[in-house]
């Protein structure tokens, strides 16, 4: 949210734009720093962070990741340059999970290394967690399907702080919350089938809810002392068909499994190589049962916690708790009384944030797939699709459109609102929309 700031409302590729520069692929969203910009990429099958200048989006500087080997990631809906920066005003730290931590000054002076062994991610479609900085120490969790850890490290030194076990069942892709309550600094970070909460000093943790989806990918976010989550996962209402319904009319060669090449007309075909979890060239009764037990662990709500709980607060803390209209990547964004969500299929959901109560549900906008999180601005929520699709809404109590624009170009990446300027990572572009003086 910029409230104060008077960003254009018609946005498009010739409505307002103050620049535009080309970029490398990444997924990782724009952060402003002074008169620089950052970026993580993905190019040439290398890792880099990159350093534009703000006010006509010049690259002033890229470093490349020390990364050995690049981890598994799917090739349309992952990238392994996800992972946005974290900064103190004075530092960039960016994560790959490829290779781990690195700090760099404004500059591009690496300060230090934190290396860490490759992610795997569950059913291989890579890392989505960031980093985030807070009294001096940089917060990373790894909810990885070996040695799933939350750890504090020291943002000048790179050293380690404290580090905790977390339960390392499935992986998740969100990124910490830094919640302030009566207690002290928490930090709140869903995972599967639960979110647990922690000391910020010291790593242990305070209170855990249930009730969680099975692949977690949305961040929670604080709005008036309380913690606001929104989240979905393929599960409770986009079930998996039964092995034998998946072979019936596509096991050609007789195996009892499914090749790739069988797999080709059905609706796995660009999701293959995730479900072929051994990769031995084919998916077993094993695999997909295994995949679909997993999905089936799926809870998916909209709910938001009062501080103050220790242990299972499930049913003591949660105000309010809803299960429709849910986002599955973009975080919920609260404005103005409201918390706004986005699902995949692109319908926006507003609550009421005290009561729960629905003002409008999963309401279609003309969005289709959405991973971008909505922000706002002077009264505006600006959204992204995936297939480049622009959607300003007015805020309120109906999901009224004042503009509408395509960019050509895909759009994972949120956007950041700095000084009057929205800018905008698409799949190959970086754009800084500003109202023209």
């Amino acid at each position: 949210m910029a409230d104060a700031e008077k960003i254009p409302v018609r946005i498009g590729p010739r409505d307002n734009v103050a620049w535009k520069v080309p970029v490398p692929s990444g997924f990782s969203s724009p952060v402003v720093v002074g008169d620089k910009l950052f970026l993580t990429a993905f190019e040439d099958k290398k890792l880099f962070t990159i350093a534009y200048a703000r006010a006509d989006g010049k690259e002033l500087w890229r470093k490349q990741a020390p990364a050995e080997k690049i981890e598994a990631f799917h090739k349309t809906e992952g990238s392994p340059a996800a992972s946005t920066i974290a900064t103190d005003g004075e530092r960039v730290v960016a994560y790959f999970g490829s290779c781990g931590l690195i700090c760099y000054d404004l500059n591009g002076q690496e300060q230090w290394r934190f290396e860490m062994p490759m992610a795997e991610s569950g059913l291989d479609f890579g890392s989505g967690t960031s980093p985030v900085l807070v009294d001096g120490l940089v917060i990373l969790v790894r909810d990885l399907k070996n040695d799933a850890r939350l750890l504090a490290v020291n943002v000048k030194t790179g050293s380690i702080v404290w580090e905790t076990k977390r339960d390392g069942k499935a992986t998740a892709w969100s990124s910490p919350t830094v919640w302030e309550t009566p207690s002290g600094k928490q930090l709140a970070i869903p995972g599967f089938g639960r979110m647990a909460g922690y000391d910020l000093k010291s790593g242990k943790e305070v209170w855990a809810v249930t009730g969680m989806p099975a692949a977690c990918c949305t961040t929670p976010v604080v709005a008036d002392g309380n913690l606001v989550f929104a989240g979905w996962s393929p599960g409770e209402d986009f079930k998996l068909p039964s092995f034998d319904d998946l072979l019936k009319g596509n096991d050609k060669n007789g195996n009892g499994a499914l090749d790739k090449e069988e797999a080709a007309n059905t609706f796995i075909k660009d999701f293959f190589d995730n479900n072929d979890t051994n990769k031995d060239g084919k998916i077993t009764r094993e695999e997909w049962d295994a995949n679909a037990k997993f999905m089936a662990a799926s809870k998916n709500s909209s709910f938001v916690l009062k501080p103050g709980g220790i242990g299972d607060v499930t049913k003591t803390h949660v105000v309010w708790k809803q299960t429709k209209g849910l986002p599955y990547v973009p975080s919920p964004l609260v404005y103005r009384g409201q918390v706004y969500t986005v699902s995949m299929r692109g319908g926006v959901t507003a609550r009421d944030v005290k009561t729960g109560k629905d003002v409008y549900l999963d309401e279609g906008v003309g969005l289709s797939g959405v991973y971008a999180s909505p922000v706002a601005s002077n009264g505006n929520i600006y959204l992204f699709g995936l297939d480049g699709s622009v959607v300003v809404l007015e805020a309120g109590d109906s999901p009224t459109v004042v503009h509408r624009a395509k960019l050509g170009e895909r759009v994972a990446a949120t956007p950041a609102i700095v000084d009057g300027t929205l800018y905008v990572r698409t799949a190959k572009t970086l754009y800084a929309f500003a109202e023209k003086k």
